[in-house]
């Protein structure tokens, strides 16, 4: 089993700037591929970014290029997405994933959830 705890979350203008973190606890967080995905109200759950367990290979769903970074310390057992330049469409739950395959695929273990709104 791996706990994941999202943080960072709020309210911000369209235009700044959020970082969110996921905690990872359990198995070896090292081992995994990990995501981030978003749901907007009324809307699915969509794929934002992702890295390999080695955090040399990225993926970024085009509505995230240019404006987000995914990174990840295993050391620390945690990932982060830091957005910049961000719209009032970025408004949702955001929430990080791990499994075995970095990309928009299916994912082993989701985290709660951390709300992001973007006013404008």
């Amino acid at each position: 089993q791996v706990q994941l705890v999202e943080s960072g979350g709020g309210l911000v203008q369209a235009g700044g700037s959020l970082r969110l973190s996921c905690a990872a606890s359990g198995r070896t967080f090292s081992s995994f591929a990990m995501g981030w995905f978003r749901q907007a109200p009324g809307k699915e759950r969509e794929f934002v970014a992702a890295i390999r367990w080695s955090g040399i290979s990225t993926y970024y769903a085009d509505s995230a290029k240019g404006r987000f970074t995914i990174s990840r310390d295993n050391a620390k057992n945690t990932v982060y997405l830091q957005m910049n330049s961000l719209k009032p469409e970025d408004t949702a739950v955001y929430y990080c994933a791990a499994g075995r395959r970095a990309g928009p695929y299916d994912y082993d273990y989701w985290g709660q959830g951390t709300q992001v709104t973007v006013s404008s």
